[in-house]
């Protein structure tokens, strides 16, 4: 580990909770058959690691490796957070070419959805957005792993922060049987902040597709309606008997 990994690390330990520790555990789900089996945490929360972060922002990429291949959550979202600040700075493509290549070599260590969600848009979306290449995303949307094909749909969130719904639409379909919660909440949520763009183009998504669509995922779609609109959508989609099978097998 570098010296300033090292640093980092240490800082990070001294914060250390046991009790916070033992909620996140839960919180993340990390029990023998959960998603996030043997996670292991420190228990500092995300405005600790923010604050730990902020004195590490010019530190160079690769001395931060380290702590995105460590055992303890916090210390591989430290390393996130600081390359997710460094990636929005005004920086040349090239810059922003080798923070894409180091997230996307490291994705095993990218494993739970907090970890996902805070670097995804940033770190994969808007460079592949900038290049004119989603192939990567295609890729990953096709993964066996859950965290991967969740890195998919949320990197969609660069095409949607510039105006343009169609790739997000796109996954959402390439979802719809999923067989993991984690992703249908992820497109859920992708396609409520795609409604924000294009709101008719999501409904006409939700008009075909409703049916189709697992209930957290229409859930989440919808909820920027009021609770009459919402009803009547669910009310709308409901469709007894529907049998999904798992794509990924």
């Amino acid at each position: 580990m570098s010296d300033i990994a090292s640093l980092i690390s240490e800082r990070l330990q001294g914060l250390s909770q046991p009790n916070k520790a033992l909620l996140a555990r839960r919180f993340f789900k990390t029990a023998p058959g959960e998603y996030a089996e043997n996670d292991h945490f420190l228990g500092v929360s995300v405005s600790e690691v923010r604050a730990v972060s902020k004195d590490f922002l010019s530190v160079p990429l690769r001395d931060l490796l380290a702590l995105l291949k460590s055992r303890w959550h916090e210390e591989r979202l430290c390393c996130l957070v600081i390359w997710v600040a460094q990636s929005r700075k005004s920086q040349p493509l090239q810059a922003r070419q080798t923070l894409f290549e180091l997230y996307t070599s490291h994705l095993p260590h990218i494993d739970n959805w907090d970890l996902v969600d805070i670097s995804a848009t940033d770190l994969c979306g808007r460079f592949l957005l900038e290049t004119h290449n989603p192939a990567p995303l295609f890729e990953l949307l096709r993964s066996r792993s859950l965290w991967e094909r969740r890195i998919a749909i949320v990197s969609t969130w660069a095409w949607i922060k510039s105006g343009d719904i169609s790739l997000t639409l796109r996954f959402a379909e390439a979802l719809l049987q999923d067989p993991e919660d984690l992703i249908h909440k992820a497109t859920g949520w992708m396609l409520r902040e795609a409604g924000k763009v294009d709101e008719s183009g999501v409904m006409a998504f939700i008009e075909k597709h409703g049916s189709q669509m697992p209930r957290t995922m229409l859930r989440y779609s919808i909820e920027r309606h009021d609770e009459k609109t919402r009803k009547a959508i669910l009310l709308k989609t409901k469709k007894a008997g529907i049998v999904r099978f798992p794509p990924f097998c």
